[in-house]
């Protein structure tokens, strides 16, 4: 019986070796195209946020040149709108209303 089943056996092995051999590289092609794909999106991707990050970077440049070009300026008018405000609220100093003052 050994022989009967080791003569069984030699030709289901040798007819499995071509089919593993097959699935095998099947495989093999699915993991490249399943690579190949995942690098298409990451570089996709990378792309996307790379032009997001430059327009960040152009805003930030955009916001850099409002506060150093102009900051001094900004706080000056700033201030000179509070002291207004100020002004107005106590009803004191000289308007500065020509009109209001050809009425008086």
């Amino acid at each position: 019986m050994d022989v009967a089943v080791l003569g069984v056996m030699i030709p289901i092995i040798a007819l499995m070796i071509p089919i593993v051999a097959i699935w095998a590289k099947h495989q093999q092609k699915m993991a490249e195209m399943n690579a190949k794909s995942t690098a298409e999106m990451t570089a996709e991707k990378a792309a996307q946020y790379t032009g997001h990050i430059k327009d960040l970077e152009e805003r930030v440049r955009v916001l850099e040149r409002i506060v150093t070009d102009r900051g001094y300026d900004v706080s000056t008018q700033i201030e000179a709108l509070r002291d207004q405000h100020r002004v107005e609220e106590r009803g004191t100093g000289v308007p500065l209303d020509i009109a209001h003052k050809e009425n008086v």
